[in-house]
């Protein structure tokens, strides 16, 4: 397919499929248990691997003179961010009530929802042109935002202030493992032949992050994580903010 414009068909196809989705999941889940709602995770986090593979599979295999190539695409690694909600996602699903759980929803609840939002908005960076691609990749970010607004919506995640602080230690968690891959990536000579750049936070790299590759080329990399964090944590509370000014508009009406 031509490469799908911005708001053009395509896009507000998958927008308006997104919010179908979510309007359907929270009428049709709502007031589920946990057994049903970790299922309900597992199953949806176990169909983005699944398309996640699809998408591995499509990069790296081609066709040369009648024969299949194999050429795997480093720079497609499955770990950056909008790649975490599917691991943090089987996790969340795959364990019981505790901190290690309640703090898996919270990010889903959040940071994942913040990341479903920005590609769902401004998916330029994302759009190709293979049709199977850009179908994999409106499935993926707009089932982030579905499941979100559904863990709130249910109440299975609380809307409150304490939310983002269960969900931050997943995050830096997430971060440390990308600065990990980078710095391995960078040691075993990965870089010469390849680019590889999880979570776009590579200090060896060349800055490519909208409105973050600004700051990473005046700011020195310690700095520059540490900014990071920091705003996409602030995102990631917005979030909440909003659904703490729905929840409230909502009990004015209720009122009235």
């Amino acid at each position: 397919m031509e490469r799908p414009p911005l708001y053009g068909a395509f896009h507000i196809f998958f927008i308006i499929l997104s919010i179908v989705a979510g309007f359907l999941i929270v009428k049709h889940c709502a007031g589920r248990g946990e057994a049903y709602i970790r299922r309900f995770l597992l199953i949806g986090s176990l169909l983005v691997i699944i398309l996640e593979v699809y998408k591995q599979i499509n990069f790296s295999f081609g066709y040369d003179g009648g024969k299949i190539t194999f050429d795997y695409q480093w720079y497609a690694f499955p770990f950056q961010f909008c790649s975490t909600p599917m691991y943090i996602g089987l996790l969340a699903g795959l364990t019981r009530k505790g901190k290690i759980h309640n703090a898996a929803m919270a990010y889903l609840a959040t940071y994942a929802v913040f990341a479903g939002v920005c590609v769902m908005l401004y998916p330029a960076t994302v759009f190709i042109s293979t049709m199977g691609i850009n179908i994999q990749t409106m499935v993926c970010h707009g089932s982030m935002i579905a499941i979100g607004v559904y863990l709130l919506y249910c109440g299975y995640v609380k809307i409150e202030h304490k939310t983002v602080l269960r969900a931050i230690p997943v995050f830096a968690v997430c971060v440390a493992v990308a600065c990990v891959m980078n710095e391995v990536a960078y040691r075993t000579g990965l870089l010469e032949r390849e680019t590889f750049d999880m979570f776009f936070i590579s200090p060896y790299g060349t800055p490519s992050l909208p409105v973050y590759s600004l700051v990473q080329n005046v700011v020195p990399f310690p700095w520059c994580l540490v900014i990071y964090v920091a705003a996409f944590t602030l995102a990631a509370y917005l979030m909440l903010l909003i659904a703490m000014g729905i929840k409230t508009l909502a009990k004015k009406k209720a009122i009235v």
